[in-house]
């Protein structure tokens, strides 16, 4: 990665984005960005520095919706350049594709995803919609011909084709099973495309799905848990407080370097922790676990793998560490803001 990066963290309890510079192992911030309702996504647009951040309404009213704002590399300030309106409900998870020419949702509350065309930063009215309950995450396949749509309150994958004009059309079959109450939270795809992997919340696994390259459908073909088993956490069912009933609580879920793991969140131990992934794509338990921020909803490591930053919903700070194989070596914490729980390099 280049000298100096940006990071961003959205801090939900504030309604705000805190923008770092990051260089020389050490993170700066230099701006937050506030009046951000309730941001819990975004999305970032590199080539042409935007920022897509899904809000709540912040006056009575006004319906949740998903700004478009510019980013200043130099000072990190976020201007407000437009915004869409969803009167159904927030974003929980917002993807770019076609190069930016093209944004995708997931609304945890309001069970819908979305599909949008984006012209000059603008993002259009939804040309396509699908519905399945509490879905909490959404991806494109890189070459921007396919999505991914995971459904918490379903236990499935949704797949799609993306058409011409970004609508969603469903593959045969629509949709692909989960275990039975294991609750499919994040996703990512191999560079590869041949493979799909996602985090369960309630039993704490990765999933390994096959993918067909060609066609774009999945198969489930492993899982590997990725919570600390000396903990003697237990499986969570939806609704149930994980804190008071030391459940499983998983969250987030990222690639590391050269895809030799595949980092994971478990929020009620506050743990990260990497699961091994295979040549052949296969996926092993998790053996090594980092206490890191309370209750870490979110974490991203920079594009080279050899650093990761994490959050926690009930810190006001973030940690920076570096990363050897599945270790993490804390750097510094530095001060963010309440609820963080997004995080992205940029």
């Amino acid at each position: 990665m280049t000298d100096s990066a940006l990071v961003l963290v959205a801090n939900a309890g504030d309604g705000s984005i805190s923008v770092f510079r990051f260089e020389n192992e050490r993170m700066t911030r230099l701006a937050v960005t506030e009046g951000l309702t309730g941001c819990s996504t975004f999305a970032v647009d590199a080539e042409r520095d935007l920022v897509y951040a899904g809000v709540k309404g912040s006056i009575e009213g006004e319906p949740a919706g998903i700004l478009t704002l510019a980013l200043d590399r130099e000072t990190g300030r976020l201007e407000r350049r437009s915004r869409l309106d969803l009167p159904d409900g927030g974003m929980n998870y917002l993807a770019l594709t076609r190069d930016g020419a093209g944004l995708l949702g997931a609304a945890y509350s309001g069970g819908y995803g979305i599909s949008c065309r984006v012209d000059e930063g603008v993002v259009g009215e939804p040309v396509s919609r699908v519905e399945f309950r509490n879905l909490h995450a959404v991806l494109p396949s890189t070459d921007g011909r396919f999505a991914y749509f995971v459904s918490l309150g379903d236990d499935l994958v949704a797949q799609y084709a993306i058409d011409d004009d970004l609508a969603l059309v469903p593959l045969n079959p629509e949709t692909v099973a989960a275990p039975k109450g294991s609750g499919p939270r994040h996703l990512v795809l191999n560079a590869a495309q041949d493979a799909v992997y996602v985090l369960t919340e309630f039993s704490g696994e990765v999933l390994h799905y096959a993918r067909d390259t060609s066609a774009g459908t999945l198969r489930l073909v492993g899982s590997a848990p990725a919570f600390d088993p000396s903990k003697n956490l237990t499986h969570s069912t939806f609704g149930a407080d994980p804190m008071a009933g030391h459940l499983i609580w998983g969250a987030d879920l990222h690639f590391g370097a050269g895809e030799r793991y595949l980092w994971a969140t478990e929020r009620t131990e506050s743990t990260l922790a990497a699961v091994a992934v295979g040549e052949d794509g296969s996926v092993s338990a998790a053996t090594r676990f980092t206490v890191t921020e309370p209750q870490p909803r979110g974490f991203a490591l920079s594009p080279d793998g050899r650093f990761l930053v994490a959050a926690g919903e009930r810190s006001t700070t973030v940690s920076l560490y570096e990363v050897d194989g599945d270790a993490l070596d804390l750097l510094e914490q530095v001060e963010t803001g309440r609820g963080a729980n997004w995080v992205r390099f940029a």
